[in-house]
């Protein structure tokens, strides 16, 4: 059987073909039980010394003749069956069924201890880590439906698409699946893996730099989207991730610039994860990665149910001094809070759960509420002229075309964007009499 062989040379590849490999072993030490194993996208049969050792699905030399078989195979070896040196192994491949065309079809043919030692350890973290990323997107979703943030929003999507490739991630190891459900199962792992980079960086851009989220969300998307020309899933997977924390990373560090609450630490903690990357990528895509969003979601979690407390409160006093003092808006900032005259403000800038108040003499603050909130608060001088925007049309100076929409030019600052559909209402707010 199998006179006229060749060397094999780089990768073992039975897609789409009938494949007979050769090779001569020897016998291993001691007693202890021991198989032959054949894991893979591909069905097989095995033979020492001429004698089968049994088959996993059926291989064929076409698509008919071929019945799939499992990715993970084992033959157990009797010990009698061994000779004391040079012993032929012989492994027929065939692979016909393969949802997609694998760069390293076969991961492995080895002799090793019967049965494989167990990995009820590393599932058992890899579930606690599903189970806590679970609890944490239904704890996010809970605090959506109450805020209608996007931060909540975002941050309950990260948690669910790192649980569901948790369970991806440990299927191989529950259920003995048929080859070609692998295909699936990696194309899985790439689709969750580059939904959780896109994410990320919606989020973390969202808080610290959304000036900059169109554009950098466009960027995640399509850089995210080329790392599935890159070769193998394992490297797809870590690059989709990699430019996910990198896109990430950036927007943190302009928040650290301009000291946003929680810039630094984010910043440190990004970069530390990108770092892990960058040196061990096997680690990334693995268990680390888990651990990674785990940590990453869980303390926003519970700085988030802190939150709702602290703003609820922040608001009744606000509301408190707000009604003492009508001409004033009461702010929360990063400094502490301070009473901001309604006449100093110039536009009111929409950023997530934060806004930005655009001051006259070039100041801006932040302020811990929603745009939504601010526009039923606000006096009559006051206008929604864009989703994101309200400008103090006491602060207008003219108006100008662009394109199919319009902006308000302002006697301090850059110009402010008009929504198509609400150009008709500034139009008539600018002709009235002040």
């Amino acid at each position: 059987m199998l006179r006229d062989c060749r060397p094999v040379d780089g990768v073992i590849d039975p897609q789409g073909r009938e494949l007979w490999l050769r090779s001569v072993a020897q016998r291993p030490t001691g007693d202890d039980p021991v198989a032959l194993y054949v894991v893979g996208a591909a069905s097989s049969e095995a033979w020492l010394n001429g004698q089968k050792l049994g088959a996993n699905g059926r291989p064929g030399a076409s698509p008919a003749m071929e019945t799939p078989g499992r990715y993970e195979a084992a033959f157990p070896i009797p010990q009698r069956m061994w000779r004391l040196a040079d012993n032929v192994v012989v492994v027929r491949l065939s692979s016909f069924h393969g949802v997609v065309r694998l760069d390293g079809p076969i991961g492995g043919i080895m002799v090793a201890p019967y049965p494989w030692p167990s990995r009820t350890i590393p599932v058992a973290i890899t579930f606690l880590m599903a189970g806590t990323l679970f609890a944490a997107a239904f704890g996010f979703g809970v605090i959506y439906s109450l805020r209608r943030t996007g931060s909540s929003l975002a941050l309950a999507g990260l948690a669910g698409v790192a649980g569901l490739q948790a369970v991806f991630e440990s299927l191989r190891a529950l259920v003995p699946y048929a080859y070609p459900v692998h295909g699936l199962r990696l194309v899985g792992i790439w689709v969750l893996t580059a939904a959780f980079a896109v994410l990320l960086v919606s989020y973390v851009v969202s808080r610290f730099w959304p000036q900059a989220r169109r554009p950098l969300i466009a960027l995640a998307v399509a850089a995210v989207a080329a790392t599935w020309l890159a070769p193998g899933f394992d490297l797809k997977t870590a690059a989709a991730l990699l430019v996910g924390l990198a896109l990430s990373t950036m927007a943190a560090a302009v928040g650290a610039r301009r000291r946003l609450p929680g810039a630094r630490l984010s910043l440190a903690y990004l970069g530390a994860f990108m770092a892990i990357g960058v040196l061990f990528p096997n680690w990334l895509v693995d268990l680390s990665y888990f651990l990674f969003a785990a940590g990453l979601v869980l303390p926003l979690l519970m700085a988030e149910v802190v939150r709702l407390g602290r703003d609820d409160q922040e608001r009744e006093v606000a509301l408190t001094r707000a009604a003492a003092r009508p001409n004033c808006l009461t702010v929360a900032s990063s400094r502490g809070v301070e009473r901001v005259p309604l006449a100093d403000i110039v536009a009111v800038v929409g950023a997530d759960d934060y806004v930005e108040l655009r001051l006259t003499n070039g100041r801006r603050l932040l302020h811990a509420a929603r745009l939504d909130r601010l526009e039923q608060e606000l006096s009559t001088s006051f206008l929604r002229v864009h989703r994101s925007v309200i400008a103090n049309l006491a602060h207008v100076r003219g108006f100008e075309r662009d394109g199919g929409r319009g902006r308000l030019l302002m006697d301090e600052g850059s110009p402010l964007p008009i929504s198509r559909n609400r150009l008709p209402t500034v139009r008539d707010a600018l002709d009235e009499p002040n």
